[in-house]
């Protein structure tokens, strides 16, 4: 422990601690633009230069590990100068488009400017020209709004483990691209967004929707269907200033018919059929030799991860649809025969956390009988960008409730939207599937947290059963080595793409910090908590759904409607 000074304030630190570190815990704000929570610093931007006495030039506070009786000034004139320069010569070299840009407002780059108090143009001159890349169904970039901080470069790489783009060129050429300038759909990009969150300007954004979406709802003859993900109710406030981890469903609801859509179902109820049919899959393949273990398919980053890196593995992938196209393929055969409505005049569209749920609804295996199961996708920033278009605001709205039959859920679908989640879902059915009997006590408490890889023994009836659950496709790699190495303890295997599930999905508010994931995970476990139906075998409607419709899990109407198949492709979406 040391005490140092800063802005004339005594401050504890721990060992080995950085400046800009200690300066968060004690509440004292320093600017960063390069900097990643969790990760070595680099020190690239230069934006957290602080003074420390005794020292000639400032210093990096991302990167200066703190002494004992260290004087550090945050904000003297030394430091504001040199961070005022920084955002001086970044803003010469950027368009000038903040008004149509989707991150106006909510830019880090506009907010130092308006911190500093840039107010006029210092250096000026010829603009780089850049080519924007649209060709991925997912995400959306624009180099031209690039200020060369690397976060995307290095979650890209240190967390995800997937490396589709780096720094190109050198010197005053430098840019940040894929490998041979192609575009991101033949990139090994896996649509995650992971980028796109930690991106500070609008150089990444999600491909948006909005446009076909609102085409649709003004369409008299379309029948307009929205389904939101089990994560969206509890991250949707927060772009409206709700604290953080509220449960805004009801409202949500009330939001969406407001807009126009004419049925709005819980995708939570699919994420309830999804268990069904996965934990049905893993009890058919220990019982009769299948491929173990077997791997959730859940994730659509996670997918196109192991098509394009670990292809071996795709008979290991669950042939089970996401949720998502779960719902969108029984909305087009069971619920339009149910309500005799064309299903051809059927516009489903999923409120997802996640900008890979775009890639997904284009995959050509994700239809029955030639019919998309899903339309378009909206991320939950974009349905909140839909609700203000449209005057709107959450805080006025009174309570809904979704549309049956696919309104009704379980604490188990809700889940889905944290690490861990699936597998605690499945595990509550898979032991009713092998044992008959409900599991004591549903929750498990070793499935939960935000580790970015848990791994947990089951006794089930006779078998002893080894589950594991991942976020963040680095550690999904990392289990997936020890398995190629000769690792065989494991039966069943949940990957979430993004870094403590689809709570902190690529499609989710920005800005968020760790505290904000942790509150909203905290809000689904309560949802658990206090729910009267916490097994995805419990759901009455499921059960209904079967019986009228499905047969039974893993049938051959099941299979045609609920399943796909995956297999390693030359160039992907």
């Amino acid at each position: 422990m040391y005490t140092i000074e800063v802005n004339n304030r005594h401050i504890q630190t721990k060992d080995g601690e950085t400046i800009l570190n200690a300066c968060n815990r004690a509440g004292i704000k320093v600017p960063t633009l390069c900097h990643i929570e969790g990760l070595f610093p680099t020190g690239a931007c230069r934006m957290c230069v602080v003074e420390v006495e005794g020292m000639d030039g400032l210093v990096p506070s991302c990167a200066w590990p703190v002494k004992e009786g260290m004087k550090v000034n945050t904000f003297s004139p030394k430091a504001l100068k040199a961070r005022k320069t920084i955002i001086e010569l970044l803003l010469a070299d950027h368009p000038d488009d903040c008004l149509y840009c989707v991150r106006n407002g909510d830019c880090e780059l506009q907010g130092l400017a308006e911190e500093l108090g840039v107010r006029q143009r210092r250096y000026s001159g010829k603009k780089s020209q850049y080519d924007i890349d649209s060709s991925s169904s997912a995400i959306f970039r624009d180099p031209a709004k690039c200020i060369l901080c690397g976060k995307c470069v290095r979650v890209c790489e240190e967390i995800q483990g997937v490396s589709s783009i780096d720094f190109i060129e050198r010197g005053c050429k430098t840019e940040i691209g894929t490998a041979f300038r192609e575009g991101l759909n033949v990139s090994s990009c896996v649509n995650c967004g992971q980028c796109v969150i930690v991106c500070p300007t609008g150089a990444l954004r999600e491909k948006s929707n909005l446009k076909v979406v609102i085409d649709a709802i003004n369409d008299p003859e379309k029948i307009v269907i929205a389904q939101h993900a089990p994560s969206i109710s509890v991250t949707l406030g927060e772009e409206f200033g709700i604290k953080p981890g509220r449960d805004v469903v009801g409202i949500m609801t009330s939001a969406l018919r407001k807009l126009g859509f004419d049925r709005v179902f819980d995708t939570s109820f699919s994420a309830d059929l999804t268990i069904l049919e996965e934990g049905s899959e893993l009890v058919h393949r220990i019982k009769n030799g299948g491929v173990l273990p077997m791997m959730t398919s859940c994730s659509p980053g996670w997918i196109k991860f192991v098509e394009e890196f670990y292809p071996e593995y795709i008979p290991n992938l669950s042939s089970c649809k996401s949720p998502q196209n779960m719902l969108g393929a029984v909305i087009k055969s069971y619920y339009a025969e149910k309500e005799n409505l064309d299903k051809k005049k059927i516009f489903n569209v999923g409120i997802m956390p996640c900008s890979a749920k775009k890639f997904e609804a284009e995959r050509p295996e994700m239809n029955v009988d030639g019919l998309r199961d899903i339309d378009a996708v909206l991320t939950t920033r974009e349905l909140a960008r839909l609700i203000k278009m449209y005057g709107m605001s959450l805080h006025d709205m009174e309570p809904e409730i979704a549309d049956n039959p696919f309104a009704e859920r379980s604490s188990a679908g809700k889940l889905f939207g944290a690490t861990g989640g699936v597998m605690e879902a499945a595990v509550r059915t898979a032991y009713y599937l092998l044992t008959g009997k409900e599991l004591e006590g549903p929750k498990i408490k070793d499935l939960r947290g935000l580790d970015g890889l848990k791994v947990v023994y089951l006794q089930i009836g006779d078998l002893k059963i080894g589950v594991a659950a991942a976020s963040g496709l680095g550690n999904a790699k990392k289990l997936l080595k020890e398995i190629k190495n000769g690792r065989n303890d494991i039966h069943f295997i949940e990957v979430m793409t993004c870094p403590g599930g689809c709570i902190n999905g690529g499609g989710q508010p920005q800005a968020v910090n760790i505290d904000d994931v942790k509150a909203r995970m905290k809000a689904l476990y309560t949802i658990d908590r206090d729910a009267e139906i916490r097994t995805s075998h419990g759901n009455k409607y499921i059960q209904k759904l079967y019986k009228d419709y499905l047969g039974e899990p893993l049938s051959e109407k099941s299979h045609k409607i609920l399943h796909t198949h995956y297999k390693k492709r030359d160039v992907l979406l």
